[in-house]
């Protein structure tokens, strides 16, 4: 598989330390360091390659580490912490992504037998799985069409099929599956995930979204934290600090104008809560942010 990764390490090595958008449809990378506070974020559900270093996801309590010998799905929204390391041999970190929609992994379904098992019964929304040649093939004809951009409307879906179809054969096929078929628990759950991510500023009832997925109240909070290893709760209060934290950085509002847009009634109890989120007060932190993106 070295031969696979040494030519997706050529094909990405123009990316940036930042998102960076390849012309192909859904299909992103990154290289290098990337600014702490971008890799605390929402991230969108995706498969996420590591072509050299290595990379850490936490959310909640529970942190997954992967290296070019695995790929890492998250098949939710998820609020997480990422770390990125360079390889040992001193190379930039360099990943590629592809974001994930239950729409075109549906229609995939439609034309495949339902063969694949479940292999983790937790139901968790995100894992790590070893890397195949298989799956390295179709990501190598996927960035190849960064230089034939002509190709891309005829061929990038082709491949992106066959990305999905490699991982749906994998351990975590059972995980794309879920997430595309309307009566799972996984499905009914990123429903509830969508809704308190549209109405994050709103109050949260807990009950409304249980009833919203067709579950009790306590099937309903076992199957969100057993996807998410977050309460609905505490998934809520995430996604309102990471937009505040966005509010105070891009857009230069007060602590207290910040706290009210997000949905706190109380500032103080916003800035407790963000003083143990991040590890200093909204004020210093949104400083500290800013600083370092001038220089």
């Amino acid at each position: 598989m070295e031969q696979q990764l040494n030519e997706l390490r050529t094909l990405a090595a123009h990316a940036e330390n930042r998102r960076t958008e390849t012309g192909i449809p859904r299909v992103a990378m990154v290289q290098g360091v990337i600014p702490e506070h971008q890799l605390t974020a929402v991230y969108d559900p995706m498969i996420n390659l590591i072509l050299t270093g290595s990379k850490s996801m936490t959310v909640g309590g529970r942190t997954l580490h992967y290296d070019p010998a695995t790929y890492f799905v998250m098949s939710v929204d998820l609020p997480a912490v990422g770390a990125v390391q360079p390889a040992a041999t001193g190379e930039p970190y360099l990943a590629v992504s592809l974001t994930l929609e239950a729409g075109t992994i549906a229609n995939l379904l439609a034309d495949l037998p339902d063969t694949a098992g479940r292999l983790n019964a937790k139901e968790a929304g995100f894992s790590v799985a070893a890397m195949t040649p298989e799956l390295l093939d179709a990501w190598v004809r996927m960035l190849r069409l960064m230089d034939h951009p002509a190709d891309i409307p005829a061929l990038a879906q082709v491949y992106e099929r066959e990305i999905l179809y490699r991982v749906l054969q994998g351990p975590m096929g059972w995980m794309l599956r879920d997430v595309a078929l309307p009566d799972s628990a996984l499905s009914r759950v990123n429903l509830a995930i969508q809704q308190i991510r549209r109405d994050y500023t709103l109050p949260l009832r807990v009950e409304d979204l249980a009833h919203r997925a067709a579950m009790s109240v306590s099937a309903f909070h076992r199957h969100f934290k057993s996807v998410t290893t977050l309460s609905p709760v505490q998934y809520q209060k995430q996604i309102r600090l990471l937009n505040a934290r966005t509010l105070l950085v891009a857009a230069g509002y007060s602590v207290t104008a910040a706290a009210h847009e997000v949905g706190y009634q109380s500032s103080t109890q916003f800035s407790r809560e963000y003083l143990r989120e991040f590890g200093q007060p909204p004020g210093k932190d949104a400083t500290r942010i800013s600083n370092a993106l001038r220089r």
